[in-house]
């Protein structure tokens, strides 16, 4: 794990102003447009809000708009319309190197002539910091990321890993107010990419200072956030704490693209069920029925997909005379390390429903088992 600091960043400790202001949102994006060839629209009328202190993941798939809004914050790219308020105040059109934001690239973007000191230091030298109080601050800053007597070395002496290191040192020496990532980890492999998820995410805990990070990895986002904003066609589908966007997705896109779901496709039959008006029922096509949350407020009629987790899927062996149960053949169970998943057949054209269960499962069905897959009503949503 990451040493705690000697001393926080200044960040870290608001001012009476920023204290009397801690309701208020440190980076406010207002009708933010972005088009390169004035057709297409890369990011449209984004209102965001950026709270003091919080770690966000702007996540999507590619060409979504997440990095352009990245861009944008760290002022490489200017919106084409609306503003962006750092502190109440515009910072649309002022150049990046007076945002005084600290940035993480996936390429580290290190100077190879460099010492490891050197670069750390490059942001202190630039803004003409006294070479003692240099010394000072990047040895701390190499502390804070495990590099403690590296000062000397070049980057070419270094794994991935510990280059990552260095280029978030640097992004932290000059204790800035933001610090914004674009797919830091991104060329990394999947165990040091893992392990420094979790440092990533210590180092913010003790810091205390605003993480703005883009990633194209759900998993990464939701171990490492406060709060996610999925993106998707340049506009934001949902933002939201990390439990909430995975357990209640707000439409069909962000139910696909977070995490894994069984999705049935299926004709709205009743738009109120079990006296909830939140709750509706809808048919397969071979005329079975289940239940479960009505998002959209879709009305009868409605073509529409009911969508679960594979965790929360209750699978028996045998037949149970209860409701939203249907009746599946097994049609492949994959091993996964530290669970199991079933494909099951449910019929009617529909996608293979994916159950998940742990290797502790008293009951494991095998390929060409008949098995009834429960689909509790609160953990089922009905989208449009």
């Amino acid at each position: 794990m990451l040493h705690p600091p000697t001393s926080l960043p200044a960040a870290a400790s608001p001012s009476a102003g920023q204290e009397a202001a801690a309701g208020e949102p440190l980076v406010r994006f207002r009708g933010v447009q972005k088009t390169y060839d004035g057709v297409h629209v890369v990011v449209q009328d984004l209102d965001l809000d950026i709270r003091r202190g919080e770690f966000l993941t702007l996540l999507g798939p590619s060409g979504s708009g997440k990095t352009t809004t990245l861009m944008m914050l760290a002022g490489f790219e200017s919106p084409t319309a609306g503003d962006i308020v750092l502190e109440g105040r515009p910072i649309t059109r002022t150049p990046p190197h007076k945002r005084h934001f600290g940035m993480v690239f996936q390429n580290y973007a290190l100077f190879p002539h460099l010492s490891v000191g050197g670069n750390v230091a490059y942001p202190l030298t630039v803004r003409k910091v006294a070479k003692a109080e240099q010394e000072q601050r990047v040895a701390r800053a190499l502390g804070m990321v495990r590099l403690d007597g590296m000062a000397d070395r070049l980057p070419s002496q270094l794994s991935g890993g510990q280059q990552q290191r260095v280029a978030l040192a640097r992004a932290l020496v000059f204790e800035p107010k933001l610090v914004l990532m674009d797919e830091p980890l991104g060329a990394l492999d999947k165990q040091l990419r893992e392990h420094m998820q979790i440092e990533l995410k210590e180092l913010h805990r003790q810091l205390g200072v605003t993480f703005v990070y883009v990633t194209h990895d759900q998993g990464e986002a939701l171990t490492m956030s406060d709060r996610v904003a999925v993106f998707n066609d340049g506009a934001i589908q949902q933002i939201d704490v990390v439990d909430r966007m995975y357990e209640a997705p707000a439409n069909r896109f962000v139910a696909g693209f977070i995490g894994d779901s069984t999705a049935l496709k299926g004709t709205v039959r009743a738009a109120h069920v079990d006296n909830s008006s939140d709750r509706c029922g809808i048919v397969l096509t071979d005329g079975r029925v289940i239940a479960g949350v009505n998002v959209n407020g879709v009305s009868v009629g409605a073509e529409v997909e009911a969508c679960i987790r594979p965790e929360r899927i209750v699978l028996h062996a045998q037949p149970v005379e209860r409701g939203n149960v249907l009746q599946a053949v097994v049609s492949g169970v994959i091993y996964f390390g530290d669970h199991l998943r079933l494909l099951c057949d449910v019929g009617a054209g529909q996608a293979p429903a994916v159950v998940k269960l742990p290797l502790s499962a008293s009951v494991v069905p095998q390929a060409g088992n008949d098995v009834w897959l429960e689909f509790p009503p609160d953990f089922t949503r009905i989208y449009r």
